[in-house]
């Protein structure tokens, strides 16, 4: 069923996207956007440039794996292990990541502005797939403003505009705001189909951007509404095996799904990022792998202090001697055994899952009352129980004491969980940077010195180069 629905899925981003990537003028809209057939069609343009190779599909997470304090980058990606700057190669990689951002958000804006003038489509169609767009373009601006700060905003009102200048990261806030606030409104209940938004992914979306912002009492609150719908639960594991339910290539949704970007075992419709996990030898992925990221049992603190019944990280990474010695390890988080290519493996991108609301609801609302509450010790605990092979939501011998934490302890004890519960997800980094203690965190752990021009990616030469409101010395990011 998955496979049926995404390749179908897939033929209409394909074609959209290339109707709108190669020649946008081209399309009549007063032909085009009347049905909701056509609508669909057209907000699933916006899926196409997220979920491709260039962002969120291989890209981006690629380059965030390279960040972390519990695994190194190797081959092209090593220079980003050593936290000072990029080379010619990444900054062509974190420009390709920009203009697929950027395609999304043309795509989106093309929904917003075009989907209510339709002539055969229901009210109800243009609430729910504007909504769906609203929501897109606020998760990729969310995107933008944490990796390159403010940016230029490009919306449906000045779309028709070359030349936009680089807004304010509170301004691009703003917009991601009043975006999800109608998403949030205007969203179903349940999605249509696995891979859509509902209400519930807007409301996840929010209480994340309030997290980041510092904003803990509204983040607090808005998850602690995800929480209390009875919506999601967390997928059962008593073997480390069992966590294949979460992540492998082969399953269609789960309890814990809030909105993940969907791919299939097709060539070019897979899950770029498990091809640069594996080594070919290891065979855990079809056409091979990568190898672009490993880690060390003994040397890296974050694996060798991690205790070994802690059944993530068992599921999580694997042996193979990758010339670097015994010890090297490998992400074993996503595998497709028989993926049809590089870009054909069927796993999903979990960009927010239930676990992810548990301890972000943890660290919030610890924060916004000044120490830990039973509520939020509750809720950590799920997930640490889940860890162990435990019921989620029975109490256990594994279970964290309230009494023993006080406010700095207890996140210091959170974010240490979601380094684990998150490892190869691209969350690592943002978390470090969110909470300001990326700096101390990477200089215990691999011994790097992080500079502060590798804490925002530059603007690109695509960006600069044609858009004349900006000013190539003012408006780059300080150090390049």
């Amino acid at each position: 069923m998955k496979k049926i629905i995404l390749l179908f899925s897939g033929l209409l981003l394909i074609s959209c996207e290339d109707v709108l990537k190669e020649n946008p003028k081209s399309l009549a809209v007063e032909t085009f956007y009347n049905t909701a057939a056509e609508v669909e069609a057209a907000t699933n343009a916006i899926y196409a440039a997220i979920r491709s190779d260039n962002c969120l599909g291989g890209l981006y997470p690629a380059q965030h794996e390279a960040y972390t304090d519990y695994s190194y980058g190797r081959g092209s990606y090593t220079v980003l292990s050593e936290f000072q700057s990029l080379d010619p190669t990444n900054i062509t990689r974190v420009g390709q990541m920009w203009d697929a951002f950027y395609l999304a958000i043309r795509n989106a804006n093309l929904v917003i502005q075009n989907a209510p003038k339709g002539t055969r489509i229901s009210p109800a169609d243009v609430t729910k797939f504007v909504g769906e767009a609203k929501f897109l373009r606020a998760l990729t601006y969310f995107y933008l403003v944490r990796n390159w700060s403010g940016v230029p905003i490009r919306t449906e009102a000045n779309m028709t505009e070359q030349n936009i200048p680089r807004n304010s990261a509170a301004e691009v806030y703003q917009l991601i705001m009043s975006d999800l606030n109608t998403a949030e409104k205007d969203l179903p209940d349940a999605p249509s189909i696995s891979g859509r938004p509902s209400k519930w992914a807007a409301k996840t979306l929010l209480a994340d951007v309030y997290f980041y912002q510092g904003q803990y009492a509204q983040a607090r609150d808005k998850a602690d509404e995800v929480i209390k719908s009875g919506k999601y639960t967390l997928v059962p594991v008593t073997v480390a095996n069992d966590f294949s339910k979460l992540f492998g290539p082969d399953v269609v949704t789960n309890s814990e799904e809030i909105f993940y970007l969907k791919y299939t075992r097709l060539a070019s419709q897979g899950f770029q990022l498990v091809m640069f996990a594996h080594h070919p030898g290891a065979r855990l992925h079809g056409a091979g792998g990568y190898y672009a990221h490993y880690t060390d049992s003994q040397l890296n603190p974050v694996l060798k202090n991690w205790d070994s019944k802690d059944l993530r990280k068992e599921y999580g990474w694997y042996s193979y001697n990758i010339g670097l010695g015994a010890n090297s390890l490998l992400s074993r988080k996503f595998v497709d055994p028989i993926a049809v290519g590089a870009s054909g493996a069927g796993n999903d991108n979990p960009l927010y899952r239930y676990a992810d609301l548990l301890l972000l609801y943890a660290e919030a609302a610890s924060r916004a009352g000044n120490g830990p509450t039973a509520a939020a010790m509750e809720a950590l605990n799920q997930v640490h129980r889940r860890a162990y092979g435990k019921a989620a939501t029975q109490p256990s011998e594994v279970d964290f004491k309230l009494a023993d934490y006080n406010a700095q302890t207890f996140v210091d004890l959170v974010l240490k969980e979601r380094g684990y519960e998150t490892q190869y997800e691209a969350k690592r980094w943002l978390d470090l940077k969110r909470t300001g203690r990326v700096k101390e965190i990477i200089k215990a752990a691999v011994g790097k010195n992080v500079t502060d021009k590798f804490l925002l990616w530059p603007i690109p030469p695509s960006e600069l180069n044609f858009n004349t409101a900006l000013d190539a010395a003012k408006d780059q990011n300080p150090g390049y």
